[in-house]
């Protein structure tokens, strides 16, 4: 199954079309989906074993209806995915994953602090975003979506990713 998930990762990665926002969109979803298969959460960060996987959206929501469609109906060993808008980055405890829109870009270090370690897979879309100890990172690359990887940054939130997906990334060091 999994090799399956790496193939379409990696189709993923190359079917951005310069200019289709929309598109751009639907494919950050999809690797938001994606990104739960390949990272392992200490087990502190579930209330529960059926408690679902809650992805964050902090900032200025640029997905419209995709990233609940990227997830609507799917689970994840027993786990329903979920998503929420967050109204402030202390909210972000509460998930396992937070995406943080590039409205957030001069935030970025008071985001961080107020996520603390708390076991959550910050993933951004602004440049320095892995460098300031984001942990991955989204980059638009003559019209392909490359990954950036600060595993400094996980190691803090105790995740561990998969080396699969690191094998589709660039590893940033803070």
């Amino acid at each position: 199954m999994h090799h399956h998930c790496i193939i379409a990762l990696g189709v993923l990665l190359s079917t951005v079309a310069r200019g289709e926002v929309a598109d751009e969109y639907r494919v950050k979803a999809a690797f938001l989906y994606n990104f739960a298969k390949f990272v392992e959460w200490p087990p502190l960060a579930f209330k529960s074993p059926a408690a679902p996987l809650v992805i964050g959206v902090l900032g200025k929501n640029p997905f419209g209806d995709a990233l609940a469609a990227a997830v609507a109906g799917k689970t994840l060993e027993g786990r329903a995915f979920q998503v929420r808008e967050l109204a402030n980055a202390q909210q972000a405890s509460g998930c396992q994953i937070v995406f943080i829109s590039s409205s957030e870009r001069k935030r970025l270090k008071l985001v961080f602090d107020a996520i603390g370690n708390s076991g959550v897979l910050t993933v951004g879309e602004t440049d320095n975003f892995a460098a300031e100890g984001g942990i991955i990172n989204f980059r638009i690359e003559s019209g392909s979506v490359r990954l950036q990887i600060n595993l400094e940054a996980a190691r803090k939130q105790q995740l561990r990713i998969s080396p699969k997906l690191l094998s589709l990334a660039e590893i940033v060091e803070k």
